[in-house]
């Protein structure tokens, strides 16, 4: 079964940064794009980050631009996260999608998430 494992989230005061790393579990992650994602209390999924299986392409969602930085080694995806807002309180999961042409847009593998507080 395939399947990506979040983790790294934690408890943070606002101001403060975060790495989440993302591992594969029976496929090759080096092979797919990966998307991180994030669910707030109350609210909808959204996309927070992609890097393409090369990483020679990324995007980032309006309410992260600048102070998260997704990237990537043969094993693991990082999403480095910086000046924590209680805003980005979420769970946060990463997923894993076959290449394709527009980034993100049908994920193939999910996992567990992580979840990340921020809060004073």
């Amino acid at each position: 079964r395939c399947s990506c494992r979040a983790s790294g989230g934690g408890l943070v005061q606002p101001g403060g940064s975060l790495r989440l790393s993302c591992t594969a579990s029976g496929f090759t992650l080096d092979d797919y794009t990966i998307g991180w994602f994030r669910r707030a209390p109350g609210k909808e999924r959204e996309g927070a980050s992609c890097i393409s299986h090369n990483a020679g392409n990324t995007k980032y969602t309006d309410s992260v631009k600048g102070r998260f930085a997704i990237s990537r080694d043969k094993n693991t995806v990082y999403l480095q996260m910086d000046n924590l807002k209680p805003e980005d309180t979420a769970v946060y999961y990463c997923a894993a999608e076959w290449p394709r042409k527009r980034l993100c847009t049908g994920m193939d593998y999910w996992g567990e998430g992580t979840l990340v507080t921020v809060s004073s």
